[in-house]
Protein backbone atom coordinates (compact mmCIF):
# COMPACT_ATOMS: atom_id res chain seq x y z
CA UNK A 1 0.00 0.00 0.00
CA UNK A 2 1.17 3.23 -0.70
CA UNK A 3 1.81 5.98 2.08
CA UNK A 4 -0.38 8.47 2.37
CA UNK A 5 0.80 11.47 0.64
CA UNK A 6 3.51 13.95 2.85
CA UNK A 7 1.25 14.45 6.29
CA UNK A 8 -2.26 14.02 5.19
CA UNK A 9 -2.69 10.76 7.54
CA UNK A 10 -1.16 13.06 10.82
CA UNK A 11 -4.32 13.85 12.32
CA UNK A 12 -2.75 13.77 16.32
CA UNK A 13 -3.29 16.83 18.14
CA UNK A 14 -0.42 18.42 19.85
CA UNK A 15 0.31 19.52 22.85
CA UNK A 16 0.82 23.62 23.18
CA UNK A 17 2.97 24.55 25.02
CA UNK A 18 3.52 28.67 26.24
CA UNK A 19 6.81 29.00 28.20
CA UNK A 20 8.46 32.07 29.78
CA UNK A 21 12.37 32.22 28.36
CA UNK A 22 13.24 35.86 29.80
CA UNK A 23 11.29 38.87 31.38
CA UNK A 24 10.02 39.63 28.09
CA UNK A 25 10.16 36.72 25.42
CA UNK A 26 8.08 33.73 25.51
CA UNK A 27 8.02 30.58 23.40
CA UNK A 28 4.81 29.04 21.71
CA UNK A 29 5.83 25.49 20.99
CA UNK A 30 3.98 22.23 19.86
CA UNK A 31 5.56 18.77 19.83
CA UNK A 32 7.45 19.01 16.73
CA UNK A 33 4.49 21.76 15.05
CA UNK A 34 5.60 25.04 13.75
CA UNK A 35 6.50 27.23 16.87
CA UNK A 36 5.58 30.99 17.33
CA UNK A 37 7.84 33.39 19.82
CA UNK A 38 6.25 36.17 21.23
CA UNK A 39 7.91 39.41 22.61
CA UNK A 40 6.26 41.85 25.39
CA UNK A 41 7.86 45.47 25.48
CA UNK A 42 6.96 48.23 27.65
CA UNK A 43 4.41 49.45 24.44
CA UNK A 44 3.84 46.28 22.81
CA UNK A 45 3.70 43.17 21.72
CA UNK A 46 5.73 41.18 18.78
CA UNK A 47 4.86 38.19 17.20
CA UNK A 48 7.50 35.77 15.38
CA UNK A 49 6.37 33.81 12.73
CA UNK A 50 1.68 33.58 12.73
CA UNK A 51 0.49 30.33 12.76
CA UNK A 52 -0.84 28.95 9.63
CA UNK A 53 -4.42 30.22 9.78
CA UNK A 54 -6.05 33.19 11.74
CA UNK A 55 -8.19 30.46 13.49
CA UNK A 56 -5.61 29.04 14.64
CA UNK A 57 -3.58 32.20 15.70
CA UNK A 58 -6.73 32.74 18.35
CA UNK A 59 -5.04 30.31 20.53
CA UNK A 60 -1.53 32.29 20.37
CA UNK A 61 -4.28 35.66 21.00
CA UNK A 62 -5.34 33.84 23.99
CA UNK A 63 -2.18 32.76 25.38
CA UNK A 64 -0.71 36.23 25.17
CA UNK A 65 -3.92 37.79 26.78
CA UNK A 66 -3.33 36.00 29.57
CA UNK A 67 0.11 37.47 30.20
CA UNK A 68 -0.55 40.90 28.99
CA UNK A 69 -2.92 43.64 27.90
CA UNK A 70 -0.66 45.04 26.19
CA UNK A 71 -1.46 46.41 21.83
CA UNK A 72 0.28 43.83 19.14
CA UNK A 73 2.26 46.13 17.47
CA UNK A 74 4.41 44.34 15.16
CA UNK A 75 4.31 40.69 13.17
CA UNK A 76 7.89 38.98 11.60
CA UNK A 77 7.85 36.96 9.17
CA UNK A 78 10.77 34.57 9.78
CA UNK A 79 10.51 33.73 5.91
CA UNK A 80 7.29 32.80 3.42
CA UNK A 81 5.93 29.33 3.88
CA UNK A 82 2.52 29.38 4.49
CA UNK A 83 2.49 27.40 7.62
CA UNK A 84 4.58 30.58 9.40
CA UNK A 85 2.46 33.41 7.66
CA UNK A 86 -0.95 33.20 6.52
CA UNK A 87 -2.35 33.64 10.44
CA UNK A 88 -1.23 37.10 10.01
CA UNK A 89 -4.41 38.82 9.78
CA UNK A 90 -5.74 37.96 13.05
CA UNK A 91 -3.38 39.98 14.85
CA UNK A 92 -3.91 42.79 12.08
CA UNK A 93 -7.51 42.85 13.22
CA UNK A 94 -5.59 43.34 16.69
CA UNK A 95 -4.18 46.52 15.69
CA UNK A 96 -0.78 45.28 14.51
CA UNK A 97 1.12 48.05 12.88
CA UNK A 98 3.45 45.99 10.60
CA UNK A 99 4.41 42.60 9.08
CA UNK A 100 8.37 42.91 8.65
CA UNK A 101 9.92 40.20 6.18
CA UNK A 102 13.16 40.50 4.55
CA UNK A 103 13.91 41.34 1.42
CA UNK A 104 14.25 37.91 0.61
CA UNK A 105 11.20 36.46 1.94
CA UNK A 106 9.16 39.78 0.07
CA UNK A 107 10.45 37.76 -3.77
CA UNK A 108 9.47 34.42 -2.48
CA UNK A 109 5.92 35.27 -1.98
CA UNK A 110 6.19 37.42 -5.21
CA UNK A 111 7.44 34.82 -7.00
CA UNK A 112 6.02 31.62 -5.52
CA UNK A 113 3.24 32.90 -2.49
CA UNK A 114 0.22 31.63 -4.61
CA UNK A 115 1.81 28.13 -5.26
CA UNK A 116 3.46 27.34 -1.70
CA UNK A 117 -0.02 28.52 -0.17
CA UNK A 118 -1.90 25.66 -1.96
CA UNK A 119 0.81 22.90 -2.11
CA UNK A 120 1.49 23.16 1.75
CA UNK A 121 -2.68 23.44 2.64
CA UNK A 122 -2.51 19.86 0.62
CA UNK A 123 0.79 18.72 2.37
CA UNK A 124 -0.87 19.28 6.05
CA UNK A 125 -4.14 19.81 6.62
CA UNK A 126 -4.25 19.35 10.30
CA UNK A 127 -1.57 22.37 10.33
CA UNK A 128 -4.57 24.86 8.49
CA UNK A 129 -7.76 24.43 10.72
CA UNK A 130 -9.86 26.85 9.80
CA UNK A 131 -8.71 27.84 6.37
CA UNK A 132 -11.31 29.36 5.22
CA UNK A 133 -10.05 31.82 7.59
CA UNK A 134 -7.39 32.68 5.73
CA UNK A 135 -8.25 35.95 3.28
CA UNK A 136 -5.14 35.22 0.86
CA UNK A 137 -1.59 36.12 1.03
CA UNK A 138 0.53 37.91 3.67
CA UNK A 139 2.57 40.40 2.34
CA UNK A 140 4.75 42.65 4.28
CA UNK A 141 4.47 46.07 5.08
CA UNK A 142 7.78 46.78 5.92
CA UNK A 143 10.96 45.15 4.20
CA UNK A 144 14.41 45.47 4.83
CA UNK A 145 17.43 44.13 3.22
CA UNK A 146 20.27 42.92 6.42
CA UNK A 147 18.87 44.61 9.80
CA UNK A 148 16.85 46.40 11.24
CA UNK A 149 16.49 47.44 15.14
CA UNK A 150 13.13 48.41 16.67
CA UNK A 151 12.27 49.41 20.21
CA UNK A 152 9.61 47.89 22.28
CA UNK A 153 10.20 51.10 24.51
CA UNK A 154 13.54 50.01 26.09
CA UNK A 155 13.51 47.07 24.77
CA UNK A 156 15.50 46.51 22.05
CA UNK A 157 14.69 43.98 19.54
CA UNK A 158 16.59 43.18 16.33
CA UNK A 159 15.81 41.48 13.35
CA UNK A 160 18.01 40.48 10.68
CA UNK A 161 19.03 38.39 7.92
CA UNK A 162 22.34 37.06 8.40
CA UNK A 163 22.48 34.26 5.87
CA UNK A 164 20.29 31.69 3.71
CA UNK A 165 19.68 28.18 4.63
CA UNK A 166 15.88 27.37 4.82
CA UNK A 167 15.12 29.42 2.44
CA UNK A 168 17.12 32.32 0.52
CA UNK A 169 15.00 35.08 2.91
CA UNK A 170 15.52 34.14 6.47
CA UNK A 171 14.86 35.91 9.21
CA UNK A 172 16.54 35.88 12.73
CA UNK A 173 14.61 38.01 16.04
CA UNK A 174 17.32 38.69 18.93
CA UNK A 175 17.61 40.46 21.95
CA UNK A 176 20.65 41.41 23.03
CA UNK A 177 19.89 42.59 26.48
CA UNK A 178 18.41 38.62 27.43
CA UNK A 179 20.03 36.62 25.31
CA UNK A 180 17.31 35.08 23.54
CA UNK A 181 17.00 34.04 20.01
CA UNK A 182 13.83 33.51 18.13
CA UNK A 183 15.66 31.09 14.51
CA UNK A 184 12.84 30.29 12.50
CA UNK A 185 13.90 27.33 10.55
CA UNK A 186 17.10 27.77 10.44
CA UNK A 187 17.11 25.67 13.39
CA UNK A 188 15.52 22.72 14.19
CA UNK A 189 15.57 20.05 16.87
CA UNK A 190 14.20 16.87 17.16
CA UNK A 191 12.26 17.37 14.07
CA UNK A 192 13.28 16.56 10.15
CA UNK A 193 14.59 20.18 8.82
CA UNK A 194 12.21 20.78 5.61
CA UNK A 195 14.41 21.68 2.45
CA UNK A 196 12.57 21.46 -0.37
CA UNK A 197 13.65 25.16 -0.75
CA UNK A 198 16.47 25.44 0.81
CA UNK A 199 20.03 26.41 0.40
CA UNK A 200 21.63 23.80 1.52
CA UNK A 201 25.59 24.74 0.61
CA UNK A 202 25.15 27.90 2.51
CA UNK A 203 23.31 26.88 5.73
CA UNK A 204 26.25 25.67 7.68
CA UNK A 205 28.05 28.95 7.80
CA UNK A 206 24.30 30.92 8.94
CA UNK A 207 24.48 28.18 11.45
CA UNK A 208 27.93 29.49 12.75
CA UNK A 209 26.80 33.40 11.99
CA UNK A 210 23.85 32.43 15.03
CA UNK A 211 26.74 30.42 16.70
CA UNK A 212 28.50 33.91 17.28
CA UNK A 213 25.68 35.89 19.00
CA UNK A 214 26.01 33.45 21.85
CA UNK A 215 22.38 33.03 22.55
CA UNK A 216 21.44 31.54 25.83
CA UNK A 217 18.05 30.61 24.50
CA UNK A 218 16.67 29.93 21.53
CA UNK A 219 13.04 28.90 19.92
CA UNK A 220 13.67 26.34 16.71
CA UNK A 221 11.29 26.91 13.97
CA UNK A 222 10.14 22.87 15.45
CA UNK A 223 11.18 21.41 18.69
CA UNK A 224 11.39 22.84 22.11
CA UNK A 225 12.67 25.78 22.94
CA UNK A 226 16.66 25.00 23.81
CA UNK A 227 17.13 26.64 27.31
CA UNK A 228 20.42 26.76 28.04
CA UNK A 229 23.95 27.53 26.10
CA UNK A 230 24.61 23.83 25.95
CA UNK A 231 21.06 23.13 24.19
CA UNK A 232 21.31 26.18 21.85
CA UNK A 233 24.47 24.39 20.64
CA UNK A 234 23.18 20.88 20.32
CA UNK A 235 20.41 22.23 17.97
CA UNK A 236 23.00 24.40 15.90
CA UNK A 237 25.05 21.14 15.66
CA UNK A 238 21.60 18.84 15.20
CA UNK A 239 21.05 21.48 12.47
CA UNK A 240 23.70 21.35 11.00
CA UNK A 241 24.24 17.63 10.67
CA UNK A 242 21.26 16.84 9.19
CA UNK A 243 21.70 19.56 6.42
CA UNK A 244 25.44 18.26 5.36
CA UNK A 245 24.25 14.45 5.44
CA UNK A 246 21.49 15.28 3.18
CA UNK A 247 23.93 17.75 0.77
CA UNK A 248 26.58 15.02 0.70
CA UNK A 249 24.15 12.12 0.02
CA UNK A 250 22.92 14.47 -2.90
CA UNK A 251 26.28 15.24 -4.00
CA UNK A 252 26.73 11.37 -3.83
CA UNK A 253 23.98 10.75 -5.88
CA UNK A 254 24.38 12.71 -9.02
CA UNK A 255 28.39 11.25 -8.99
CA UNK A 256 27.06 8.26 -9.16
CA UNK A 257 24.72 9.27 -11.88
CA UNK A 258 21.55 7.81 -9.86
CA UNK A 259 17.71 9.12 -10.98
CA UNK A 260 16.14 10.35 -8.39
CA UNK A 261 14.40 7.22 -6.93
CA UNK A 262 17.93 5.69 -7.00
CA UNK A 263 19.40 9.12 -4.73
CA UNK A 264 16.43 8.67 -1.97
CA UNK A 265 17.57 5.11 -1.48
CA UNK A 266 21.24 6.32 -1.42
CA UNK A 267 20.32 9.43 1.23
CA UNK A 268 18.13 6.35 3.44
CA UNK A 269 21.42 4.80 3.88
CA UNK A 270 23.13 8.04 5.94
CA UNK A 271 20.04 9.63 7.10
CA UNK A 272 17.86 7.12 8.60
CA UNK A 273 19.91 5.78 11.19
CA UNK A 274 20.40 9.46 12.53
CA UNK A 275 17.05 11.06 11.53
CA UNK A 276 14.89 8.48 11.23
CA UNK A 277 12.89 8.86 14.38
CA UNK A 278 12.24 12.32 14.26
CA UNK A 279 9.38 14.44 13.48
CA UNK A 280 7.88 15.14 10.21
CA UNK A 281 11.02 12.72 8.79
CA UNK A 282 9.33 10.98 6.05
CA UNK A 283 7.10 13.98 5.43
CA UNK A 284 10.18 16.21 4.57
CA UNK A 285 12.46 13.48 3.71
CA UNK A 286 11.30 13.20 -0.60
CA UNK A 287 11.28 16.93 -0.27
CA UNK A 288 14.43 16.71 1.25
CA UNK A 289 16.15 14.59 -1.32
CA UNK A 290 14.63 16.40 -4.63
CA UNK A 291 16.00 19.95 -3.56
CA UNK A 292 19.71 18.18 -2.61
CA UNK A 293 19.82 16.31 -5.94
CA UNK A 294 18.78 19.04 -7.95
CA UNK A 295 21.25 21.49 -5.73
CA UNK A 296 24.25 18.92 -6.58
CA UNK A 297 22.90 19.21 -9.88
CA UNK A 298 23.60 22.83 -10.00
CA UNK A 299 20.16 24.36 -9.78
CA UNK A 300 21.24 26.93 -7.44
CA UNK A 301 17.56 28.22 -6.95
CA UNK A 302 14.69 26.18 -5.89
CA UNK A 303 12.30 25.29 -8.37
CA UNK A 304 9.19 26.14 -7.40
CA UNK A 305 6.89 23.69 -5.71
CA UNK A 306 3.33 23.51 -6.87
CA UNK A 307 0.75 21.07 -5.44
CA UNK A 308 1.11 19.14 -8.84
CA UNK A 309 4.71 18.73 -8.71
CA UNK A 310 4.72 17.60 -4.64
CA UNK A 311 2.12 14.64 -5.96
CA UNK A 312 4.42 13.55 -8.90
CA UNK A 313 7.68 13.64 -7.15
CA UNK A 314 5.73 11.77 -4.18
CA UNK A 315 4.46 8.89 -6.47
CA UNK A 316 7.80 8.74 -8.27
CA UNK A 317 9.09 7.72 -5.20
CA UNK A 318 7.21 5.24 -3.81
CA UNK A 319 8.06 2.08 -3.78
Amino acid sequence: MAKAFASQADLEEKKITFTQLSENAYAYTAEGDPNSGVIIGDDGVMIVDTTATPAMAQDLIAKIRSVTDKPIKYVVLSHYHAVRVLGASAYLEEGAQQVIASRGTYEMIVERGEQDMKSEIERFPRLFAGVETVPGLTWPTLVFEKEITLWLGKLEVKIAHLGSGHTKGDTVVWLPSQKVLFSGDLVEYDAACYCGDAQLEEWPATLEALRTLKAEKLVPGRGPALLSPAEVDKGLDYTKDFVTTLLQAGREAVADKLDLKGSMAHTRKSMDPKFGHVFIYEHCLPFDVSRAYDEASGIKHPRIWTAQRDKDMWAALQD
